[in-house]
């Protein structure tokens, strides 16, 4: 499920939760939320990056323990062998 994220319109009559933003998960179905949860004031949908994880020291150990061979790229035609 995705996860949203979510700030107050107007930080005057925002609560200390709507006012710095939230995240929620919510279906792609479930239509968006309006109000503030917590104090009823109007909210809105704000986009943001994706956050895309990405581990290379797990990569990097499965593919040593597979026998894989890493190169590194020192110049044209030059290379180092990591592993």
């Amino acid at each position: 499920m995705p996860v949203y994220d979510y700030e107050a319109v107007s930080s005057d009559a925002a609560c200390a939760y709507c006012a710095q933003g939230f995240e929620t998960v919510q279906s792609i179905h479930d239509p968006r939320l309006t109000v503030c949860p917590k104090c009823g004031s109007p909210i809105r949908r704000v986009i943001t990056a994706p956050a895309i994880g990405r581990s290379k020291s797990k990569l990097d150990d499965r593919a040593k323990s597979a026998g894989f061979t890493k190169l590194k790229r020192l110049g044209k035609g030059e290379y180092e062998k990591m592993y």
